[in-house]
């Protein structure tokens, strides 16, 4: 525990927040230049025998009679039961100016009862996007991440054998109806919105250019006018304007996760003037029987009696530790270290302390 304390501290102190700058590419998203999500049903064939079982998957059955209908197969009224075939859903996402004849990764997924899916194959499936088009067709050899090894005993498995990707499986059919060229004004939405963050993104656009371009509208957007940026085009703006740096502000926040005993601490975390003590209580309980037997030629049975000893030890207490008011990050760690406690321990002091008010930071448990 000492040893990871050590370490948080060594971060903040060679870490502080105000000396940070990051580019604006990293801390905002352009309005309009985003991903759309697709997805599609479809089948994969050519399992080793771990596809779905038709009896409890009625829909791929149905599914592999209308593709051999549409291929010139007519297998209606026969005992079809193939157990080569599991019937998946097919995830992607067509990525900002994607053009007909590109190619993105998808994401494979089953949704019956099939075992694995490894060394199947994604016949031609169509993924749709929101508004019901066509937008890209997949196709292509399932890589599943995961393993299955079976013996007469039963069977093992290891990952997820039953999802799986296909790099570059889908073709782009489809474009989106986007003119960026046409953009008059770009609005930088932030990622994390704050109202200082915004305001230096405001500044420094307006510092590079030497003219006002920029206005922050809220604590989550700032607008740019192209026009007054004098640049060829909005993505020639876009691409000076990416690079350009600043220092961001976020919220004091400390994020533990009880499971693990996971605490983070940001380095903009304060404490309030507050007085702590930890201690633990023991309690031991330690059965000892004892055999007692009747006398020498004596009438009467050998019993056993219960005998328990129970005592409560209490751990010597450290007092109480006086944390001054509006400490820093490394004084936190350093203080709360001084106690001796455990991780798990730390966080109930926590918690102590952000229900006491003297904890001025969002409190996120996981």
């Amino acid at each position: 525990m000492r040893g990871l304390l050590f370490v948080l501290l060594c971060l903040a102190l060679a870490l502080p927040a105000a000396a940070q700058s990051t580019r604006i590419k990293d801390l905002v998203e352009v309005e309009g230049v985003r991903g759309n999500d697709l997805v599609g049903y479809g089948l994969v064939v050519g399992l080793n025998g771990t596809g779905d079982s038709l009896r409890n998957s009625p829909f791929t059955e149905e599914a592999m009679a209308n593709l051999l209908e549409r291929l010139g197969i007519n297998v209606a009224g026969e005992q079809f039961r193939p157990q080569n075939v599991a019937a998946v859903l097919v995830t992607g996402v067509l990525p900002p100016f994607a053009r007909a004849g590109g190619r993105i990764d998808i994401t494979v997924s089953a949704i019956g009862d099939a075992d694995s899916l490894l060394g199947g194959t994604l016949i031609m499936t169509p993924l749709n996007a929101a508004d019901g088009e066509i937008y890209a067709v997949g196709q292509g050899s399932v890589i599943a991440g995961g393993a299955v090894a079976e013996g007469e005993a039963g069977a093992t498995t290891q990952g997820v054998p039953t999802t799986g990707t296909i790099p570059g499986g889908a073709r782009v059919e489809r474009e989106l109806d986007f003119d960026f060229t046409r953009m008059e004004r770009l609005r930088l939405a932030l990622r994390d919105p704050d109202f200082t963050t915004a305001v230096r993104i405001e500044e420094a656009v307006n510092g590079r250019f030497g003219r006002r371009i920029a206005q922050m509208l809220d604590s989550g957007t700032v607008e740019i006018t192209v026009r007054n940026a004098n640049a060829r085009s909005p993505a020639h703006l876009v691409s000076q304007l990416e690079n350009i740096e600043v220092s961001p502000q976020q919220r004091a926040r400390v994020v533990v996760d009880q499971r693990s005993g996971t605490i983070v601490l940001g380095a903009d975390v304060r404490i309030s003037r507050v007085a702590v003590s930890q201690g633990n209580l023991t309690l031991r309980v330690q059965e000892q029987p004892m055999v007692v037997q009747p006398n020498p030629f004596a009438r009467g049975d050998t019993i056993v009696v219960p005998r328990t000893n129970a005592a409560i030890e209490e751990e010597p207490g450290t007092g109480l530790a006086l944390v001054e008011s509006s400490v820093s990050l490394p004084e936190v760690i350093e203080g709360l270290n001084a106690l001796g406690v455990t991780p798990r321990d730390m966080i109930d002091i926590l918690k102590a302390i952000k229900a006491a008010g003297a904890l001025h930071a969002d409190f996120i448990v996981q």
